[in-house]
Parts: structure tokens; sequence; C-alpha cells
């Protein structure tokens, strides 16, 4: 019977058990049913992880390091930042698909960033960074060369220029807006196609709001800026976005 993957929407086909080696030998990948439960399950948890990100379970997380950094926590929160403020830190890099656990390189750097801004936008980029290994890590395991999409230079222009004018109220133009989610859309699939990982490499100054923007088209898009990849690290563009605008 066809079907379709709950967690990540791939096309599948359910079958009897007396066919798993016969699949098998056709080249399929077969997962039984109580897999593909809990995968789904583990999938919609971290899809929400940041929704279920509270007060008091960020509390709890500080509770858990101050054990054994007692005077990093307390220089931190509350006095060098509230708890909303480091909630909404982590909470920001949940809803990117950002672990959270390595909760003592998060503290360390809002320590050293928070008396320069209370912003937690702008502490989340600082965080993003100072987890950046990690993160790109997490994307491509072990290769050193990184396949990515970027933007073409005079959409960046238009884009950077529309940053520079709106500040934290930026916004796309709609007609422009379309273009651009057509085009992500498009060269998502090029890269699901070829097996390679959906990432956007953009400025610094970009990353948040193109980020923003275009996951609500494309869910399982990851949006990096340039200063988040290593220097050991080689970027190979893939697919330029916006080369018709």
């Amino acid at each position: 019977v066809n079907t379709r993957d709950p967690a990540f929407g791939l096309t599948a086909v359910w079958i009897e058990t007396a066919l798993r080696e016969q699949a098998q030998a056709y080249g399929y990948t077969v997962v039984d049913a109580s897999t593909v439960v809990a995968t789904h399950l583990n999938h919609l948890i971290l899809s929400h992880s940041a929704e279920l990100l509270g007060r008091q379970e960020t509390q709890a997380l500080l509770d858990h390091l101050a054990k054994d950094m007692p005077k990093l926590v307390e220089d931190v929160v509350p006095k060098a930042l509230p708890i909303g403020a480091l909630q909404k830190v982590l909470r920001n890099l949940l809803d990117e698909g950002v672990h959270i656990r390595d909760m003592r390189t998060i503290i360390e750097t809002l320590a050293d960033s928070a008396p320069r801004s209370q912003d937690p936008e702008v502490l989340t980029g600082l965080v993003r960074i100072a987890l950046s290994r990690s993160i790109v890590q997490e994307i491509y395991s072990g290769n050193t060369e990184i396949q990515t999409m970027s933007l073409d230079p005079q959409l960046e222009r238009i884009l950077l220029q529309a940053v520079a004018g709106g500040g934290e109220n930026a916004s796309i133009e709609p007609g422009l807006a379309e273009t651009l989610v057509r085009e992500t859309v498009g060269a998502a699939q090029r890269q699901e196609e070829l097996g390679l990982p959906t990432v956007l490499l953009v400025p610094g100054t970009l990353r948040a709001l193109l980020s923003r923007f275009l996951r609500r088209s494309v869910p399982q898009l990851k949006v990096l800026a340039h200063n988040e990849v290593p220097e050991n690290r080689m970027i190979k563009v893939t697919s330029i976005i916006g080369g018709r605008v």
C-alpha cells in the first residue's frame, strides 16, 4: 500500500512482514512499524521543543549547570541577563534545530556579550557563532567540504539594503519575496535529489531574517552565516538562488 513517511514526508510503501527480505533484495530500506512511530514522535518533539521550553525548564537547565559552575551562572542570570532573555535565546536556537546541550558555551558567551547587548536576537547570533563547529558538524558530519546554496550577488545586495533600511523591522517586497520563495523551494528540491543537506549560506546580517521567512515554505532549510563556517571547511556552492531577480 502506498503511503508517506510521517516524520520526513518521503514516499513509502507498507508491506507484509513476509516480504521484508524480498524488498531489501530490491534495494528498499525496510523499517518496522514501531520504529516509524517512535521516529515520528521524536521528530514531533524536536519540531516543537522551543514551545516546550518554559521558564521552569530554563531554570532547571541553569540549576543543573550551577552544580558544577555556580559562579558562572550567578554572574549571568540574573546579574547580567534576565531569565526571560535567556529563555528567548534558547528558544531561538531550538526553533532552528540547534542543540542546547552545551549550556556551558552558551552561558559563557552570554556572560561576555550581555554587557554590550540585551537583545535576544543579537545574543542568539553570537551564541550561534560560538556553537558554529557543532552546528556545522551536525549538518555535515565528517565531511570537510560543505555543499550549500547561495544567493545571487544582485539579490544579496537588494536584501542587505532592505535590512540596512529597516533594521529589526526589515521586510521583503512582496514580488521579490514570491520569487525568493519559489527559487528556494526549487533549489531545496534539487539539493535533496542529490542527497545533500538543504542549507543556504548568507551574510550574517541576513541570516536571521531569511531563516524566519524561508522556513515557512521550506521547513527543513538550515540558514548558515558566513562567519558560522569553521575555517577548516571548504565551501562548494551547488545552487544559486535569485539569478533571475
